[in-house]
């Protein structure tokens, strides 16, 4: 398991992770079953999750 090991890692992890629970309750707050639930956060869950993981790969100068 990979952590951040600076203290901007650990800000930007806190930070996305505070996006993406603030828009999943306000997502939920306004759907009516899971699977509006679902389609609602994808949208921005998933790219904040892919930029967060391109941004830790290319700054942490982990190579496989």
């Amino acid at each position: 398991m990979y952590r951040p090991t600076s203290i901007t890692g650990w800000v930007i992890t806190v930070l996305v992770l505070a996006f993406c629970v603030h828009i999943f309750v306000w997502v939920d707050a306004r759907s009516h079953s899971v699977s509006d639930t679902f389609y609602g956060v994808f949208p921005y869950v998933v790219p904040t999750v892919t930029a967060w993981y391109v941004l830790a790969m290319r700054l942490s100068g982990h190579r496989e």
